[in-house]
């Protein structure tokens, strides 16, 4: 199993199988909730084991259309983990446990600070990759 948990520990959840795949992304949003590394799972293999009653939703506005979840006690940035759908993104950087996962892509590099430099080769899109 691959744990993971908020800052304060009140929401932990599990991985029944290894993420596919990593992104980062730039875009504004991402940026100011701490939740730029981002990596994607299937709902059949993630499970939330602790703490459901305190994710809290930010409803997207226009143009965003995706609903990010937080720790309502903490505020950590978790991902989409309510969105419903068949496969959704978490933020990487609440997983406790050690997985191997190299990132794959980069998107809305158009969005990011001058003051970012990407270091490494994964393949860049300007806007959200179709």
């Amino acid at each position: 199993m691959i744990k993971g948990s908020c800052c304060c520990g009140a929401i932990q959840f599990e991985l029944s199988e290894k993420p596919g795949l990593m992104g980062m992304c730039h875009c504004s949003r991402c940026r100011k909730m701490g939740a730029g590394a981002l990596i994607f799972v299937n709902s059949d293999t993630f499970s939330i084991t602790a703490g459901h009653n305190n994710i809290t939703t930010f409803k997207a506005q226009p143009p965003y259309k995706y609903h990010r979840c937080f720790c309502s006690i903490c505020g950590t940035a978790l991902g989409e983990v309510l969105s419903g759908l068949d496969t959704f993104p978490i933020n990487a950087n609440c997983i406790d446990s050690e997985i191997e996962i190299e990132n794959k892509f980069h998107e809305f590099v158009a969005d990011k600070p001058s003051w970012l430099k990407i270091g490494d080769n994964a393949q860049q899109f300007d806007e959200h990759p179709n």
